[in-house]
């Protein structure tokens, strides 16, 4: 059991540590927010009707916040592709540690990672007068965790059976971006047609944005104009489908790495 944490812990620090080093991807952090938050919220919100009962700049960071934890844990999986490329992965296989470890530490890894970025999103929401109190920020924190940990185990799944990390690069964009939208990150959902309505609610990401939803606007006004399901329906979705994401993601991760 002890050599499982350590393993566990390992390749968590590992990924961690190769985000200290990405000066880039630091960047990106402060510079997507500013873009969908700070612009996109702000001129959308300009041209919206006064009377629609909500801040539409906090309905879009909300959704920005959600949308990066999930999408940055689930794109950060990537690396496990980068490393199969790469060999490290063969040596990590032929240790004497649990299959499943390996995962859970990547996905620890990354969610680490998403967690620090959502940080610098939080910071500048606050910057543009985002109301945050200490009270929310508590609640908010673990919203945001599942939220990582579901985009992990939906990475894993998608990205199990890609060959490559240049594949991967052109295939999870079209599967996450219309999520995006999907999901209601920057657009309400809470009424939409039949064809639509259906396709946003087996969308993985509508449930850890409208959970981050749930929990900000917890006992406000606002909350029956964007909220679409209680928080505790949100956490049963997200944690039945973390379970089954994560088993057959990594039964399908494992069964490639034998057949390679």
């Amino acid at each position: 059991m002890i050599n499982q944490i350590t393993a566990i812990l390992t390749i968590a620090q590992r990924d961690f540590t190769k985000l200290l080093r990405d000066r880039a991807r630091i960047l990106a952090t402060f510079i997507f927010p500013f873009l969908f938050i700070g612009i996109l919220g702000t001129s959308l919100e300009s041209n919206l009707p006064p009377n629609i009962g909500y801040s539409f700049k906090v309905f879009v960071f909300t959704g920005v916040l959600a949308q990066t934890l999930f999408q940055s844990t689930a794109s950060g999986i990537i690396s496990l592709i980068e490393d199969r490329e790469n060999d490290f992965s063969q040596e990590i296989f032929v240790s004497p540690i649990s299959r499943y470890s390996i995962i859970i530490g990547k996905i620890l890894g990354e969610t680490a990672v998403s967690m620090a970025q959502g940080l610098g999103i939080i910071a500048f929401g606050l910057l543009i007068g985002i109301p945050l109190s200490l009270e929310k920020l508590t609640f908010m924190f673990p919203a945001g965790l599942m939220a990582c940990l579901f985009g992990g185990a939906f990475g894993i799944l998608v990205l199990s059976n890609l060959k490559s990390q240049r594949s991967a690069n052109q295939i999870f964009p079209f599967i996450i971006f219309p999520q995006f939208f999907l999901a209601g990150v920057f657009n309400p959902i809470k009424t939409l047609p039949p064809f639509l309505h259906i396709l946003s609610r087996v969308m993985p990401m509508t449930y850890a944005v409208d959970l981050m939803r749930g929990v900000y606007y917890a006992n406000s006004p606002e909350k029956n104009l964007i909220v679409l399901h209680s928080i505790s329906w949100n956490v049963l979705v997200i944690s039945v489908f973390f379970i089954i994401f994560l088993l057959l993601g990594t039964a399908l991760f494992i069964k490639n790495e034998k057949n390679k």
